[in-house]
């Protein structure tokens, strides 16, 4: 009778290691199938303003053109503000601000709020030239920057900025800006 107990309980270990074997083989062949989609799926990434040609991200480094179409709409971005769509400019700054970077600009974006919330006072800048250096991740614009207070224009002044960026992964994050400055005369380049 021993024997037959004994023969009985091999049997039954036999065949939950035959079914354990099974789903092994059953789930290695899923996580397969499913490496193998992943691998052949295409990657997308959608990429805002419209482009003159096609345009490649990667993580080995930022490319030229992709950091001068991104320096374009962050200079616009940055320096056209009116106190109608001052909430809605600092978020949008704060959107494309490196973690680093993002309490200090937060800080410099709040004064400019609050000294712009309760004046008439807006600005616009137009691009007049760029360049853009991606290996030290820096770009700099020069343009007009016109100030508006109420319906009149009261300066139309050329000035250099530089914006100063973090590239990681394939991310390209707002480090830093501001206007270039000459330290000579501590007047603005232009």
């Amino acid at each position: 009778m021993d024997f037959t107990y004994q023969h009985g309980q091999s049997q039954r270990i036999l065949r939950q290691r035959n079914l354990l074997g099974m789903a092994v083989l059953a789930l290695a062949g899923v996580i397969g199938v499913m490496l193998l989609v992943s691998a052949t799926r295409p990657r997308e990434i959608v990429l805002q303003p419209v482009l003159r040609s096609p345009l490649l991200l990667s993580s080995a480094g930022v490319s030229r053109e992709y950091l001068e179409l991104v320096t374009r709409d962050t200079a616009v971005l940055v320096l056209d503000r009116s106190p109608s769509n001052l909430d809605y400019w600092m978020n949008s700054v704060l959107d494309i601000t490196s973690a680093k970077a993002h309490g200090k600009i937060k800080a410099d974006l709040l004064k400019v709020v609050d000294e712009q919330r309760s004046s008439s006072i807006a600005q616009f800048f137009t691009i007049q030239s760029m360049t853009v250096d991606p290996k030290n991740l820096r770009s700099t614009v020069t343009g007009q920057l016109h100030t508006i207070v109420g319906q009149k224009i009261i300066s139309n002044d050329v000035r250099t900025f530089q914006f100063d960026w973090e590239y990681n992964g394939v991310s390209l994050k707002l480090a830093g800006f501001g206007m270039v400055v000459d330290p000579k005369s501590r007047k603005a380049l232009p």
